[in-house]
């Protein structure tokens, strides 16, 4: 059998889903469930193909959603709970996402308000949440860090008094990619700040940002949290909402050289596709993917920048070593390039857009999605 990183049927670019890893990474979250009774759902803002949703709906309890759209795309195609929020949900659009959602999340206070008769109409039907600001935060990148001075989402401590009419449940988020660890100072901080009101809720959502199955994640340690926190408020039933976790290390990017330029002893390799359209949050975050052929290094033989296929001229990654000089037509895969990236892809500069794949579990390819000049053009008219 061929290497996955030399399958001919793949094109470039292409984006290609590893099912088995998925699978691997679906199996882990099923033990935490059996030995927790948490709820787990799909957080669809980190992995939206939806192609896949009838193999996570076996393992998960639902989808976690965070505007009408993905709320109809989780009830459509995954069929399980729905659980919506927004930072501020539209007038027009409430009726549409309690059709779809099990589940709402009112990010404040003034919102709850605003919509203080559809949570009435609806409390034999729905369940409703307030997100709560749980007062700390281990994210290091403010970009991602929900609890800064000033935050947007979530009531602090010090604006609620009592549990609002027709709240059944809280939800906070607070993570990024964390361990079990600063998972455990949330929920202490937390607990500090909102323990005597918990008696009064029945749901509580710890959000996102739960790195459970990367290889370093203690998940005893995450076991012991959970049922400690269970066996202190029994009435409670503990949802979490990963995204990351369902889709880390669960395949790559597929891109071919183009072009070689050097410039003042500096070489660029042009890559088919952009680091700024096809892999945002490489410049965002930032951070430098792994690559198969070769690794992240100032030093050694063959020194190369991979350079982005679009006008900015910040659409590069940093230099990578090679074994031997790149050439036109090789072609660089990018590692762990499916959580977060799919969905924030974009047409920049009409670039073209990476093809969709997946790698099944018997190693054979199947090509799921090609993107073509009416795309690019539907997107904007």
């Amino acid at each position: 059998m061929l290497s996955k990183f030399h399958e001919p049927h793949i094109p470039s670019p292409c984006f290609v889903i590893e099912q088995a890893s998925i699978l691997r990474n679906l199996e882990t979250l099923q033990k935490l469930k059996d030995k927790t009774g948490i709820k787990i759902l799909l957080a669809q803002k980190a992995f939206s193909n939806w192609f896949l949703y009838p193999l996570i709906a076996q393992y998960l309890d639902g989808a976690a959603a965070s505007s009408l759209n993905e709320a109809r795309l989780a009830k459509e195609e995954m069929g399980l709970e729905v659980h919506t929020y927004s930072p501020a949900f539209k007038e027009d659009q409430i009726e549409d996402i309690l059709e779809y959602s099990n589940h709402v999340v009112f990010n404040s206070l003034t919102q709850l308000e605003r919509f203080r008769n559809t949570v009435a109409s609806h409390l034999g039907t729905h369940h409703f949440f307030l997100r709560v600001n749980p007062g700390y935060s281990a994210v290091e990148n403010d970009l991602y860090n929900p609890v800064l001075p000033g935050t947007r989402f979530g009531v602090s401590r010090g604006d609620l008094n009592q549990i609002p009419k027709g709240i059944t449940g809280f939800h906070f988020h607070a993570l990024c990619e964390n361990n079990s660890y600063d998972l455990e100072k949330t929920l202490h901080s937390f607990e500090k700040l909102f323990g005597d009101l918990l008696s009064d809720i029945t749901y509580l959502n710890i959000g996102g940002g739960h790195f459970i199955t990367h290889p370093d994640y203690n998940i005893r340690h995450l076991i012991q949290l959970l049922n400690d926190f269970s066996n202190r408020y029994p009435h409670l039933e503990l949802i979490m909402e990963p995204g990351s976790a369902i889709a880390l290390n669960s395949g790559f990017l597929k891109t071919s050289v183009q072009d070689i330029v050097s410039s003042e002893g500096i070489n660029t390799a042009v890559i088919d596709a952009s680091i700024t359209a096809h892999m945002p949050d490489c410049l965002e975050m930032p951070y430098q993917p792994q690559i198969h052929e070769g690794e992240i290094s100032k030093d050694g033989p063959f020194l190369y920048q991979i350079g982005g296929n679009s006008c900015l001229s910040g659409d590069y990654l940093p230099p990578y070593s090679f074994q031997k000089p790149l050439k036109v037509g090789d072609t660089i895969h990018f590692l762990d390039q499916i959580h977060y990236t799919l969905v924030k892809t974009s047409f920049f500069n009409g670039v073209d857009h990476p093809s969709i794949g997946v790698l099944k579990k018997d190693g054979s390819f199947e090509l799921v999605k090609e993107f073509k000049y009416k795309e690019f053009k539907n997107k904007l008219g």
